[in-house]
């Protein structure tokens, strides 16, 4: 058996062995990253999301003290026409 066919079969396993290793720490590093993107993206999307409920809320309750002015502006009209007739 030949120096360089013994070296190989040494080699090349152990070679193939450590790329392997190499290939699935770079896949969970990248897959950490993107996990950690989505949070960012997620955490993001949820500051706009409560954003955006104040807001509604705020217009929601302008709505209210609009409805509660018209009623009372009605409550009178509907008074008045009580009183004409």
């Amino acid at each position: 058996m030949t120096t360089l066919l013994y070296l190989l079969t040494l080699v090349l396993p152990l070679a193939t062995i450590l790329i392997v290793f190499r290939m699935r720490y770079a896949a969970t590093v990248q897959q950490a990253k993107a996990r950690l993107a989505s949070d960012d993206d997620y955490r993001q999307f949820a500051e706009n999301a409560s954003a955006l409920q104040a807001q509604i809320a705020a217009r929601l309750a302008a709505m209210e003290a609009s409805l509660v002015d018209v009623r009372a502006r009605m409550t009178a009209v509907e008074s008045i026409l009580k009183a004409v007739e």
